[in-house]
């Protein structure tokens, strides 16, 4: 048996939550995970798993073995990394994680023209719009948009975002512009992406829930801006999903001293030991053009 291997399968499983998680993750088979899991507790001659129909769980046992496995294995790939030379020039796999739009459409292209410049990096960029647990996914850098959770991990603030409510001229004109959210529920509200149907404002320092009339749900940014711009009713959107339809006038935006405060966008990443110059380089690159990209939304502060 590779107990390392063994040990890289058992901390997949654990992090999934479940072995059929797991096989998905490691994009291996499910007896072939199972299999490694028990091979591994045969030769521990201990039970690591709880195995349940709905969730996988740790023995006493396990959860010292998973902490001490993610410690060394964490400590071999320091000393492979040491090894290969990522402290001595930036080389090696880059793993990247960023929103599925605004990585798409802000991140992306400035990605690809660093991979240009550094030929010893390969790029493995993650769209995904969930927060990705960095350590325990073995991912280097993510870009977040919204407030942090308090953590170990490092921060560098790159611009800020706001929530827009707005609506195309057409629809303005025919059903009138909202002075007060209060208004909100005689008003079309195109709703994206949400099982519950209301929108936040800030009146008077407090958070307050509006319900508008609901009319249509989309699934889609792109379809939310879509059916604003055809005058379709009222679309809450974040500022930098829509730059050149507020530039143009195709959709004004509505009730803006009900906004709220602007979120911010930060590069955050983990630093145990010595920072690899592939991580300090993407940071250092992309910093600055980041920040000037998000200029195109207005959204420096």
């Amino acid at each position: 048996m590779d107990r390392l291997d063994a040990m890289r399968v058992l901390l997949a499983v654990v992090d999934a939550g479940s072995l059929s998680a797991g096989s998905k993750r490691l994009n291996a088979p499910l007896p072939s995970v199972s299999r490694k899991v028990a091979e591994l507790e045969r030769s521990l001659g201990a039970s690591l798993v709880i195995r349940t129909s709905r969730k996988l769980q740790l023995t006493d046992a396990g959860r010292d073995y998973v902490e001490a496995a993610r410690k060394i294995i964490a400590e071999l790939e320091e000393a492979e990394r040491r090894a290969s030379g990522e402290y001595q020039r930036p080389r090696g796999t880059l793993t990247i994680t960023m929103p599925v739009e605004f990585g798409n459409r802000y991140v992306l292209p400035i990605a690809l023209g660093f991979l240009a410049e550094h030929p010893e990096v390969s790029l493995n960029l993650l769209s995904l719009d969930r927060t990705v647990h960095l350590v325990n996914e073995q991912v280097d850098i993510a870009i977040r948009l919204g407030a942090l959770a308090d953590s170990s991990l490092y921060a560098v603030k790159v611009a800020e975002f706001r929530v827009l409510t707005c609506a195309s001229p057409d629809y303005l004109r025919r059903c009138g512009c909202p002075q007060h959210p209060g208004d909100l529920p005689d008003h079309d509200g195109i709703i994206f992406n949400s099982r519950t149907f209301f929108w936040t404002f800030d009146i008077h320092g407090r958070p307050v829930e509006v319900v508008p009339r609901h009319r249509i749900e989309v699934n889609t940014a792109a379809n939310c801006v879509a059916a604003a711009v055809a005058g379709a009713g009222i679309a809450r959107l974040f500022d930098y999903q829509i730059p050149s339809e507020l530039a143009s006038g195709a959709l004004v935006p509505v009730l803006d001293d009900y906004a709220g405060a602007p979120q911010p966008i930060h590069i955050v990443y983990s630093r145990q030991g010595f920072l690899a110059l592939k991580v300090r380089s993407f940071i250092d690159w992309t910093l600055p053009r980041l920040r000037e990209a998000c200029r195109s939304y207005g959204s420096i502060r």
